[in-house]
């Protein structure tokens, strides 16, 4: 096959993919042929889809083998439409689901054993399978490697297109969820460095390298953030089920939609809702589908949702779900009250709540949301959850009277509790700053997570202390909205780990027990008791020339590494103890490295040192 066709053609995909595809999924799910979705979508448009479908099914495979598999399925596909076209009679194949096709492609390619157990599955079971094995954990697939920015710019100039598409191979399978258009958004972006540092006569300031080295964030950034926020709302469809998402739509679209009703709002959630189960299973045609219904709905019924998504609506569909997503919230209603005690002391509440109990806190949430933007999603399903406990016990037969009456006192609490926590971090990210507030975490996610590696507690803590730096100089009606959501980020990603290898009872429970509980749950997490403390082996410390000679990023990552491991073998380890211990490393830093032979005195004074410690440590 010519390899250069299908590649050529995949930087010509735009969201036009979706415009073609017929307006109701549930036709396209039942009646659509692969011929039709073919001439649909048409050659170009559905071999692009095909290579991304596979690239991110098969991981393992070969970019020829990718590349062979959707030239395959087009060829059916190709032969079923003129077919149809002919009024021929339909081949057995070209009536099989396309799920089907795609999967008996794979199962018919040779050298791939890994599959083999799928294959053997029947209907939705082997799809299930082979959903189940896509990985998107780091390390199952290799980084993939800046290129050589002078061989880059050599192959541009010969191989436009094929390394662009390569480029996409690479990104689909190392990204197994990743929305398809962003994706191609990506591909764009990396045409774009390619030209611009490759294009031009005269090498770009500070050469080919700088220029590579300069640009390359503005590719890779959208796509780890855009994978990780796929990942973190499938994980949350996963754990915590349909209504757990719902209610977190609930909200968001509240929050960014004031001014819409509540039917208006609803209709929103149970889409989006809808859509993400399709992405989530990696259905990327039903995925696609669904987000362009839901954007012409937005940007077609503006009038009645925001009026700060014109501009956004004017983008191309490739951009204008991204927008809308960072797009401000709408200005309130100017008629909207402030309070909503209506769903305290309205005498009827007991019975709505009896006779619909999820619509009831469905409008609770709604008419909460719209009036509080400064608060999180995850404060504002706490609130809720709060409100549904209240009405558990108070609608029972035989509450005392005014027993409701109490909910505004609780709510109150609530606030004022998440306010104090996050002003409080705040505080001491203010006053240590990213090194030494890292290192106030680590100290504490250690003792809390001592199962993790250190490079995963660094990772972790580091995100965090990026979220003091981002969020902590906003005002106070952005903070907790900015610092708590990108907290469940991280901590989503904690308990993704988890799943994939369990850290310990503790971080189980915050993980599984409630989506909304989760933050404060992590946070009144205390030191592992059940943890086995590391043993004291000449390995776990070392000191060399290099604590003299490191740049200050390395001595830091150092030093932490070290933190690190004090804590793992002295899990119960005090302030005090710290202090007294990380003054006497300094001071043998300090000695050693003004010394005339930096390696020779950390060999004699660093097991003096441990010995100190372990005194100070055993006090």
């Amino acid at each position: 096959m010519n390899g250069r066709t299908i590649i050529s053609v995949i930087l010509l995909v735009s969201f036009t993919v979706v415009k073609a595809l017929p307006r109701s999924y549930q036709d396209i799910e039942e009646k659509t042929s692969i011929g039709q979705r073919f001439s649909q979508l048409q050659e170009n448009n559905f071999k692009a889809i095909a290579t991304i479908m596979f690239a991110q099914y098969v991981q393992g495979a070969t970019f020829g083998q990718t590349v062979k598999m959707a030239e395959d399925v087009t060829a059916l596909a190709r032969s079923c439409a003129a077919a149809a076209a002919a009024a021929a009679r339909d081949s057995p194949d070209c009536l099989k689901p396309l799920d089907r096709i795609f999967l008996d492609t794979i199962c018919q390619e040779e050298n791939l054993p890994r599959f083999a157990g799928c294959c053997a599955k029947k209907g939705p079971e082997r799809n299930d399978c082979f959903l189940s094995l896509k990985n998107s954990s780091r390390g199952f697939i290799s980084p993939f490697e800046r290129p050589d920015a002078e061989a880059a710019c050599k192959n541009y100039s010969q191989h436009q297109h094929p390394l662009t598409g390569y480029f996409i191979y690479e990104v689909s399978r190392r990204h197994p969820f990743l929305y398809a258009p962003t994706i191609l958004s990506a591909a764009l972006r990396y045409e774009e460095l390619l030209r611009s540092c490759c294009g031009s006569a005269a090498a770009p300031a500070g050469g080919l390298e700088e220029c590579f080295r300069r640009q390359a964030p503005k590719v890779v950034k959208p796509i780890k953030e855009d994978g990780l926020r796929q990942e973190h709302t499938c994980g949350i469809l996963k754990k915590f089920g349909e209504r757990t998402l719902k209610a977190l739509k609930l909200v968001q679209i509240s929050q960014k939609f004031p001014k819409a009703d509540f039917v208006s709002v609803s209709k929103l959630v149970v889409d989006i809702a809808t859509m993400q189960k399709e992405c989530c299973r990696g259905d990327m045609l039903g995925c696609m589908h669904h987000r362009e219904e839901i954007l012409h709905y937005v940007c077609t019924n503006q009038d009645i949702l925001s009026s700060k998504i014109k501009k956004c609506c004017e983008k191309s569909l490739l951009q204008r779900s991204e927008c809308i997503i960072n797009a401000e919230n709408d200005d309130k209603p100017a008629d909207l009250s402030p309070h909503v005690r209506e769903f305290i002391k309205d005498k009827g509440i007991c019975e709505r709540f009896a006779q619909e109990k999820d619509r009831h806190l469905a409008r609770f949430l709604y008419e909460y949301s719209r009036r509080h933007p400064e608060f999180s999603a995850q404060m504002l399903l706490r609130i809720g959850k709060g409100y549904e406990d209240l009405l558990a016990e108070c609608c029972r037969p035989g509450a005392p009277d005014g027993c409701c009456s109490r909910g505004e006192e609780e709510l109150k609490k609530h606030i004022d509790e998440t306010e104090s926590v996050m002003k409080t971090s705040c505080d001491l990210y203010k006053e240590k700053g990213d090194y030494y507030f890292q290192n106030e975490l680590l100290v504490s996610f250690t003792k809390k997570m001592p199962q993790l590696t250190s490079s995963e507690l660094i990772k972790f803590t580091k995100q965090m202390t990026t979220i003091g730096s981002k969020c902590c100089q906003l005002s106070q009606d952005k903070l907790l909205p900015c610092a708590e959501e990108n907290l469940d980020l991280v901590l989503g990603e904690i308990c993704r780990r988890h799943l994939t290898e369990p850290i310990n009872p503790g971080v189980c429970h915050c993980c599984s027990s409630s989506y909304a509980l989760r933050r404060p749950c992590m946070g009144k997490l205390e030191t592992d008791e059940n943890y086995v403390p590391l043993s004291l082996t000449p390995a776990l410390f070392t000191f060399h020339e290099d604590l003299c000679t490191a740049e200050e990023e390395k001595l830091q990552h150092k030093k932490q590494e070290m933190l690190i491991n004090l804590i793992k073998y002295k899990p119960q380890l005090t302030q005090e103890q710290l202090t007294s211990v990380t003054a006497a490393f300094a001071a043998m830093r300090d000695q050693c490295c003004g010394g005339a032979s930096p390696e020779a005195c950390f060999a004699k004074e660093g097991p003096e040192l441990i010995k100190r410690s372990e005194k100070m440590l055993s006090a």
